[in-house]
């Protein structure tokens, strides 16, 4: 419940609409441990308070594929930014279009912007949030450092605007808190059951491993299927 409430606490809705936090926050590293957040608590309910169950699982593949890759990341990692730029086109071509694997998303909090990040993604549904995934980290750098939580939401702002998003879309999506408290929930669920204490990290089939060369992931998943 600690971490929850330190991942939510401060949180204040802004005039402008969304979330911001009042205290002073962190951004993720890859291959980073899982660490204290700054930030006042004002949560006062532990994960089982939610209904996990509500949140949908991000897939891309073919749902009854043979082996299953499941990427934990967080949106403020560089480190997982760098995978999504290079490796996971290779993944994709590889194993994903061709239908040999089903690959799962599943989203890191180390911090406040990588829930909001997190919140814009989901905004667009399933259809759209590989592609707003991608837009994200391809502009990392930009709204992930660009200062006071107000500047990082409306960076984030831009990001749902290019994907096709409206206003009202995006300021619903922002304002959701109950949605913010289960999906951190859904998150510690995750971590805990997976052991994740680093971004990125893989379940291949259930087997973990840290972040890697793509060449080293493609002999894992072909051993897998056994080619």
């Amino acid at each position: 419940m600690q971490r929850r409430n330190m991942i939510l606490g401060g949180f204040a809705v802004l005039g402008l609409g969304g979330w911001a936090l009042s205290n002073n926050m962190g951004g993720g590293s890859g291959s980073t441990e899982l660490s204290n957040l700054a930030g006042a608590a004002n949560a006062q309910t532990t994960s089982g308070d939610f209904d996990t169950s509500s949140i949908t699982e991000m897939v891309v593949g073919n749902p009854d594929a043979a082996v299953t890759v499941v990427e934990y990341a967080s949106f403020t990692c560089p480190h997982c930014a760098a995978f999504h730029s290079g490796a996971f086109k290779q993944l994709k071509a590889d194993f994903i279009d061709t239908g040999k694997i089903k690959f799962v998303y599943r989203e890191v909090y180390f911090d406040r912007p990588g829930l909001w990040a997190s919140m814009i993604a989901r905004c667009g549904g399933q259809e759209r949030f590989f592609g707003i995934v991608d837009l994200i980290y391809k502009g990392q750098s930009n709204w992930a450092r660009a200062g006071e939580p107000a500047a990082i939401v409306d960076e984030l702002r831009k990001i749902a605007r290019l994907a096709g998003m409206d206003n009202d879309t995006i300021e619903a999506c922002l304002q959701d808190a109950e949605k913010a408290q289960t999906l951190v929930a859904w998150f510690e669920e995750n971590k805990n059951r997976d052991d994740v204490t680093s971004t990125p990290s893989f379940l291949i089939n259930g087997n973990k491993h840290s972040n890697m060369a793509y060449g080293e992931m493609k002999e894992l998943i072909d051993a897998e299927l056994g080619s």
